[in-house]
This record gives C-alpha cells, sequence and structure tokens, in this order.
C-alpha cells in the first residue's frame, strides 16, 4: 500500500507478558500499525459498526471483541469476555476514545475501560501516539496518499501500586500523553487542519 511504520519507542514490550495498549484513533490504518509494530498476541475491543464495512468488516468481526456502545449489557459482556482473554496472558488493544473524531478533533475525551482492566490486572499501558494513518488513509475517499507513519511510544505507565479509585487518574495521564505529542507536531496539525 506503500506505507512504512517509523517507530520511537521509549520502551519495548516483552513477549509473553501482558499489555494494555492504548493509542489515538483517526483511521481504519491504525489497527494495522498496531498489529504491525507488536510482537505480542493482541485482542481488540471496538464498536460493532466497524464490522458493517466492506472486507475490512470481514475480518474484524473475526479478531475483535465487539461491543454495542449504546447498550449496558453488552459493555459488560465485553468486560466480561476482556478479562478471561487478559487471564490468559494476551495483550489489549483499546481505542480509548471510543470513536473515530472529525477533523477538528485532536483528541475526544477517553473512555475509562481500559484503564479499569489496566489497574483490576496489574498490566501497564502501553500509550502510542499515531501522527499520520489519518492524513495519509482517511476515511474521506478523496484524501489520501502513501508515506511513512510516525508513531511514538512511550515509557510504559505501571499499574502495580493503584486502586480501583484512581482510575480516573490514569485515564487523563495517558490523555495528556497522547493529546501533548499531537498538539506539538506541527505537521499533524497542519496537514489534518485541526484546531487546538
Amino acid at each position: 500500500m506503500g506505507f512504512r511504520i517509523h517507530l520511537d519507542k521509549k520502551q519495548s514490550l516483552e513477549k509473553n507478558k501482558s499489555y494494555m495498549i492504548c493509542a489515538n484513533h483517526a483511521s481504519l490504518l491504525d489497527p494495522f500499525v498496531l498489529i504491525a509494530i507488536s510482537k505480542n498476541p493482541i485482542v481488540f475491543v471496538g464498536k460493532k459498526e466497524l464490522a458493517n464495512i466492506p472486507v475490512f468488516g470481514f475480518f474484524y468481526k473475526r479478531t475483535v471483541i465487539m461491543v454495542d456502545r449504546s447498550s449496558a449489557e453488552s459493555r459488560k459482556r465485553v468486560f466480561k469476555m476482556a478479562k478471561e482473554r487478559l487471564k490468559n496472558g494476551v495483550s489489549m488493544a483499546i481505542f480509548p476514545e471510543g470513536l473515530v473524531p472529525t477533523e477538528e478533533v485532536v483528541l475526544a475525551p477517553f473512555k475509562k475501560g481500559a484503564f479499569s482492566l489496566a489497574i483490576e490486572f496489574k498490566i501497564p499501558i502501553v500509550t502510542q501516539v499515531y501522527f499520520d494513518c489519518k492524513r495519509f488513509f482517511s476515511w474521506n475517499i478523496y484524501k489520501g496518499r502513501p508515506g511513512v507513519l510516525r508513531v511514538k511510544q512511550h515509557k510504559f505507565i505501571s499499574t502495580d501500586t493503584l486502586k480501583a479509585t484512581q482510575v480516573n487518574d490514569l485515564k487523563e495521564q495517558t490523555f495528556q500523553l497522547i493529546f501533548n505529542d499531537l498538539l506539538a507536531d506541527k505537521k499533524y496539525m497542519k496537514d489534518t487542519n485541526r484546531k487546538k
């Protein structure tokens, strides 16, 4: 497809260890980038609407724990399924924005599910920032081009000493890491017409 990944990682994933990978979500490319840079088995949690996309949806349904965000019952079921997978030592990937934001949004508010699971299972948060997926592979079929996809992987956030009451602090810490990186990146802000 003409894409290359440039990964700037401050810390590396260890094989056979579970992580909670959290990244900004701006394109259909995001899950593929995440898989490409990870050496560990990963299960995704994603919204069920994406299963309707031709071709992409075929693979999506077979690899993702799907959630209907409008249904409390669906959210409970997903949480239970995610807990079972984490018991088996796999890593989990969640785009905590819970949606793909519009062009004007730098980063949408985070949901807390990923952070609750990370604290419960004492697994580190791996914060990844995707700078180029949206502008190189937009939802708009008239936009996009091949290029280098820059990814920054921050030093992991430990959850070993955190309690359930600190979930919002963990969520905010992760949000700020991604948000500040995106704001500071001139290409991201310029090429996607984003506003501070």
